[in-house]
């Protein structure tokens, strides 16, 4: 028998022990073939691979993803992710989807790319309700329809409207759920529920979704798991505290480690192998961190055809030396090597993907100080106002209040120690502007502005001094689109995203090297949180706890319900647009 390659003497995972075992592999048309302790004395090879002391794992599979996260193409990321031994992604573009809607998402899954890339129908486009958030695109029933026709789409994309999953029948993510389990009763159904216990859990699982991706903690991980919730471990939840409630109670079965969203900096070095070395540190054997980025989530999403090292399994395999600092020799896709240590990235020459109007997609004014002037009515010498104050850790926000100084109708909000956050409707729909403030959020004088902004990708800017947010906005709207950080009156940072205003074609190399100068000129600036990026920019995220803004204003993410920049028994806002 004629074979395309063997490898001899590897130390093998075993998925159905969770172990290692010294073996011959055999590769045949892209798959693997006989796999065997004993020689292969009846098979000829076009190429042997004598692999004593390495050992040989399947292709890490992320199975909840999203490229735009990474702020560049399809094509780009595949070259960039395949070094770090991820073979196979699930990919939800809800990003690309709320600026372009269905035609956007459609030349996103065009790309022709050696990593396999699957894709989830964006669910929550908008994350909310056209009511809530104006975006660019809405994926509705019809849409929803098409999509359930094409071989790539293999499961519903994250549903994160809680309160239209759990008590609304009739809302459109209601509808678009209902139409998956019909037309698709083996899809799975994933799912966004933060915070979420008890009967509010059970009311959210009813609906038939049946996994979460959200940020765990010790005391609800359990609860969700034995209530049939499949759990996707993203970096911020792989805790000492969580890997024990899953070593403790053996719930390998029902968990994975994913990436959810990697920043293009943080892709210079590293993926969803840089989870799997986390998930070890915090107690998890990395036999089993292995079997939960490459078995559990390829069952999850149903592919039968990898996630093993087995006879008929496509051929994506890694070899290592170094099991312990999870350090790659080299990557195969399909039986074809695509990175050995040490090699630069090989990228295609560049070609325009999208259409030319992708590139001049933020339509809204350029704003001057005299826009920033928040106007009051009100006899009274302070307002209480509501104000969102941020955290340190991850990209919760809570409300607070704050008595506000009011001088010639005018609020005097830079007194008060706050930034004022602004954001802007850029699709030329509506013209919306809606005025908020932050509770220090940065320590400096400066602004940051972006359209970057989770999940309506609206232009959204904060400062503390009307002239930076002004340059911040000006600068970013001219160059249609990305991340800008100002200080004092200079610009310290940027990292344009002119395809959308939310992607780039640059090298991995390049643009990570911009995002990573946005990052420290946030940190200057004294802007605090694990991830500086991810923490502004889902400011914006009306489906993330608690308190997060659109272009209609601050909302609470639980009830749905808008509050008021000022108490209305304090005074009233008169600017035409705003709140």
């Amino acid at each position: 028998m004629k074979v395309d390659m063997i490898i001899q003497n590897a130390w093998v995972f075993q998925t159905a022990t969770q172990s290692f075992i010294k073996k011959n592999v055999s590769i045949k048309d892209g798959k693997f073939y006989y796999i065997s302790q004993a020689e292969m004395q009846n098979l000829t090879p076009k190429k042997i691979i004598k692999a004593e002391n390495q050992y040989m794992i399947p292709g890490l599979i992320d199975a909840h993803m999203h490229i735009e996260s990474s702020m560049t193409t399809p094509t780009i990321f595949s070259k960039a992710v395949l070094r770090f031994g991820v073979t196979t992604v699930v990919a939800d573009a809800h990003e690309m989807a709320n600026v372009f809607g269905l035609e956007g998402l459609d030349e996103f899954m065009k790309a022709e790319t050696e990593l396999d890339i699957f894709h989830a129908i964006p669910s929550s486009v908008p994350s909310t309700t056209p009511e809530l958030e104006t975006t660019g695109g809405i994926i509705g029933l019809p849409e929803v329809a098409e999509l359930l026709k094409n071989p790539k789409i293999i499961c519903l994309g994250e549903a994160m409207n809680f309160k239209g999953i759990a008590y609304e029948p009739e809302s459109l993510i209601r509808k678009i759920i209902d139409l998956c389990k019909k037309e698709r009763p083996t899809m799975p159904l994933e799912g966004h529920c933060p915070k979420i216990y008890e009967e509010e859990l059970a009311d959210f699982l009813f609906s038939g979704i049946t996994s979460d991706h959200t940020h765990q903690f010790p005391v609800s991980l359990k609860e969700k798991i034995e209530a049939g919730v499949f759990i996707q471990f993203q970096n911020k939840s792989i805790t000492p505290e969580n890997m024990q409630v899953i070593i403790e109670n053996e719930f390998y079965e029902y968990a994975s480690i994913i990436t959810d969203d990697i920043m293009a900096d943080d892709l210079l070095n590293g993926h969803l192998n840089e989870n799997v070395k986390k998930a070890m540190k915090a107690g998890l054997p990395i036999e089993k961190a292995i079997y939960m980025t490459t078995y559990t989530p390829a069952r999850r999403m149903g592919f039968h055809d990898r996630g093993e090292i087995a006879p008929g399994r496509i051929a994506d395999f890694i070899l290592l030396s170094d099991l312990e600092n999870f350090s790659f020799d080299a990557v195969y896709k399909a039986g074809e090597k695509v990175y050995e240590k040490g090699a630069a990235i090989d990228y295609p020459e560049v070609i325009e993907q999208f259409p030319a109007s992708y590139r001049q997609s933020v339509h809204c004014k350029a704003l001057t100080t005299d826009d920033l002037v928040i106007k009051i009515a009100t006899e009274k010498e302070s307002v209480r106002c509501n104000v969102i104050q941020k955290q340190e850790v991850g990209t919760f926000t809570e409300r607070i209040t704050k008595e506000i100084p009011v001088k010639n109708g005018i609020l005097q909000w830079q007194e008060a120690d706050c930034a004022l956050l602004i954001v802007m409707e850029r699709y030329g729909k509506n013209g919306n502007t809606s005025f908020s403030l932050m509770d220090k959020p940065i320590t400096e004088k400066g602004a940051i502005a972006t359209t970057w902004a989770h999940d309506h990708h609206n232009v959204m800017v904060m400062g503390n001094t009307p002239e930076d947010i002004v340059l911040a906005q000006n600068k970013l709207v001219a160059i249609q689109g990305g991340y800008i950080v100002v200080s004092n009156g200079e610009i310290t940072g940027e990292c344009p995203l002119p395809i959308g205003g939310i992607l780039s074609q640059a090298p991995i190399e390049e643009l990570g090297s911009s995002l990573q100068k946005v990052r420290s000129s946030m940190q200057a600036l004294g802007y605090r949180n694990m991830n500086e990026i991810m923490s502004f920019s889902t400011l914006s995220l009306p489906v993330s706890p608690a308190i997060k803004v659109t272009d209609m204003g601050m909302m609470d993410t639980k009830t749905q319900e808008f509050y008021p920049l000022i108490f209305p028994e304090d005074g009233v806002l008169l600017n035409e647009d705003a709140d």
